[in-house]
């Protein structure tokens, strides 16, 4: 188990302990404008279902962002009726403002909201948050794109969701399957590190907090749902959509130039076991092998088109060493960023260069395999060159793989360890979410 608690670091996930009947371990929060009419039997229909099935102490509150209605007036009765009701103010819009104010406030060790409506069955809201009580995961989100999850909405609504989860899977990797549903919980702990890095304050805030976890190595649990459309609601699904399709650029940005201290937050954010230290088994490599064969083979093809086209107005040996140079860049960005994880700009170009190295090695052995053809025949078959310029490739990959790893990319807890008895690095200090921006 971890011990360190430096700012940005969490210990190990551990089962939450037994607390005293009038500690709430659950605290569910409802963010709501406007919501006169729909609010108090939300919130009686969720108590009512908490103190039947729920075996800790909770409490709701309600979050009400800037009414102009009588929904105050609705909360403020409600949290004098019922004791497990409480009711927080904000004098500004925005769901995601609402979310960060009162996580970050609450004492409650689970974290939790959904939307007034209830949509959601809630059904599914112990098993949502039992994998944070017991420390199995540090997020927990419900999915209605799940295979067993039954919908029922609309085909506009249907349409805009999963097109929505599909540019997030092609722009930011995401490989969670339903980024808007209005029903996820967080561990207080991994909040309190997490919220400060979100900035959206609207709908986009879950869709960021969930990707900015996903990329620090958080575990993501989600939970099918029964989900019926709310045929009533007040979301404006254009600017929505707009709003999130801008949000998507700017955490892509941010990812892209690594301005997000995510990989300091990776190892210290879990217990994960492929973090640990076995004799005999190099770190990462397993991982680093998938995706350098990976980036190998589309970059294999691209070399492949790049010679095609430049064979065509020149001759082999030109040909080879423009597709080789082209690609040879390309390959060393592919594989800075996905198979060695190393982000932002710092380096690129060092890097650059010593992939060219790399690229002169590889030059040498197409070069001489295709002087070899040549000098056994004049006029050899387009498709002898490819296969001849394939196996020459394939054969300076291992080698490549090997500078690659450690020449080019080498294990960077290896470079901070030696670097540590120089310098000690700085900490990054974490900004509350109520300073100003």
């Amino acid at each position: 188990m971890r011990t360190d608690t430096s700012p940005g670091t969490l210990p190990a996930r551990e089962h939450l302990p037994a607390t005293d009947a009038g500690t709430p371990v659950l605290d569910v929060v409802i963010p709501v404008h406007n919501e006169e009419k729909d609010l108090q039997p939300c919130v009686r229909r969720l108590h009512e279902h908490l103190k039947r099935t729920f075996p800790y102490a909770f409490r709701i509150t309600i979050a009400d962002n800037a009414s102009t209605d009588t929904t105050p007036l609705v909360a403020a009765r409600l949290e004098a009726e019922v004791p497990e009701v409480s009711h927080f103010r904000l004098e500004q819009k925005g769901r995601g403002r609402a979310l960060r104010t009162v996580w970050s406030a609450s004492e409650a060790p689970i974290l939790a909201y959904m939307d007034v409506d209830l949509s959601t069955d809630l059904n599914a809201l112990l098993p949502l948050v039992a994998p944070l009580i017991s420390g199995h995961s540090d997020l927990a989100i419900g999915s209605r794109l799940a295979r067993t999850s039954r919908v029922v909405r609309g085909p506009k609504r249907e349409f805009i969701s999963r097109t929505y989860n599909l540019i997030l899977r092609g722009s930011l990797q995401a490989r969670f399957s339903d980024a808007q549903c209005g029903f996820k919980a967080i561990r207080r702990d991994v909040a309190q590190v997490l919220l400060p890095l979100v900035e959206d304050t609207g709908w986009f805030f879950d869709t960021e907090m969930l990707v900015l976890a996903e990329r620090a190595g958080l575990r993501i649990h989600e939970v099918p749902v029964d989900w019926v459309d709310d045929p009533d609601s007040t979301v404006h699904i254009v600017r929505t959509a707009t709003d999130d399709l801008k949000g998507v650029w700017r955490v892509g940005r941010a990812l892209a130039t690594g301005s997000l201290p995510l990989d300091r937050l990776a190892r210290p954010f879990g217990d994960d076991p492929r973090d640990r230290e076995l004799p005999d088994v190099p770190k990462g490599l397993a991982r680093q092998l998938v995706g350098f064969c990976v980036v190998g083979v589309l970059s294999t093809l691209f070399y492949l088109l790049l010679y095609s086209a430049f064979r065509q107005f020149t001759g082999s040996q030109c040909a080879n060493a423009l597709a080789l140079l082209v690609s040879a860049v390309a390959n060393t960005a592919a594989n800075r960023r996905l198979t060695f994880g190393v982000r932002g700009r710092g380096g690129a170009v060092r890097h650059q260069a010593q992939g060219l190295v790399v690229f002169g090695i590889g030059l040498a052995l197409t070069s001489g395999s295709l002087a070899a053809l040549n000098a056994a025949t004049d006029t050899p078959a387009h498709s002898t060159e490819l296969a001849v310029l394939v196996a020459a490739n394939l054969a300076a990959t291992v080698l490549r793989f090997l500078l690659f790893r450690a020449w080019v990319f080498p294990d960077r807890d290896e470079t901070v360890a030696g670097r540590s008895h120089e310098q000690p690095y700085q900490t990054t200090q974490f900004r509350h979410p109520g300073d100003a921006r």
